[in-house]
């Protein structure tokens, strides 16, 4: 048996003297918490806030299709219709 690794053991789990808890003055006058944003992160909160207020409809790309309608300019590929159709079934399927 090593006694100097004994030593060592109780070094470790020896018990400190506790100390008396701090008053609310003292914590209050030990300093400030502060939260600094960097710009990187105020230029991604600016983006987030602008895709929030962006609509999820494009009015532009609506009203082309319908003039297209209108005119009976329509033309639908069937083959790339149904590689989409059979694509989506596939992804919700799994």
């Amino acid at each position: 048996m090593r006694i100097e690794a004994y030593n060592q053991i109780a070094q470790v789990y020896s018990t400190n003297k506790t100390t008396a808890p701090k008053t609310a003055e003292k914590v209050r006058s030990a300093g400030k918490d502060s939260v600094q944003f960097s710009s990187f992160g105020k230029d991604i909160q600016v983006a987030k806030q602008a895709v929030a207020e962006a609509s999820d409809i494009r009015e532009d790309k609506i009203a082309e299709m319908k003039a297209k309608y209108a005119n009976g300019n329509v033309s639908v590929d069937t083959g790339d219709f149904a590689s989409v159709l059979l694509e989506k079934y596939m992804q919700n399927s799994l």
